[in-house]
């Protein structure tokens, strides 16, 4: 069987410089240019690494690519929506239960948590939970 030393997760992007802004400076994540391909390596609250990587035939991703836990989802749909992300992204049939707010609240309903969905300026599906 083969011993991993460790392991990391990765997304593309079209436009690093713009997804370096996105991540940095609207969601607050440190950011580090990674000398591979002129990627970038994002720094989650866990210490644990995602590389983010430009591909020009980029196409985005129709799944999370990004879960971010957060302790009040309310607080911190304000403060997406505060720094211009929209959290209302998915409308009906797909609406997934979501508010007026993009807040799909699982609490309430017993199927799973608090969550809402967001784009970064790629078209990557990132999330902000309740975990």
């Amino acid at each position: 069987m083969v011993t991993f030393r460790d392991a990391f997760t990765g997304f593309s992007v079209d436009d690093i410089d713009t997804a370096r802004e996105f991540y940095g400076t609207k969601l607050g994540l440190p950011v580090d240019d990674e000398p591979m391909a002129g990627a970038l390596r994002l720094t989650l609250p866990s210490g644990q690494a995602v590389f983010v990587y430009p591909k020009p035939n980029h196409e985005p991703a129709s799944f999370t690519v990004l879960n971010l836990l957060v302790d009040d989802i309310d607080t911190a749909v304000d403060e997406l929506n505060a720094a211009d992300v929209v959290t209302k992204i998915y409308t009906a049939p797909d609406d997934f239960g979501t508010d007026e707010r993009g807040i799909a609240r699982g609490s309430e309903s017993g199927m799973g948590p608090d969550i809402a969905w967001f784009k970064d300026p790629a078209g990557n599906v990132v999330s902000v939970l309740v975990g």
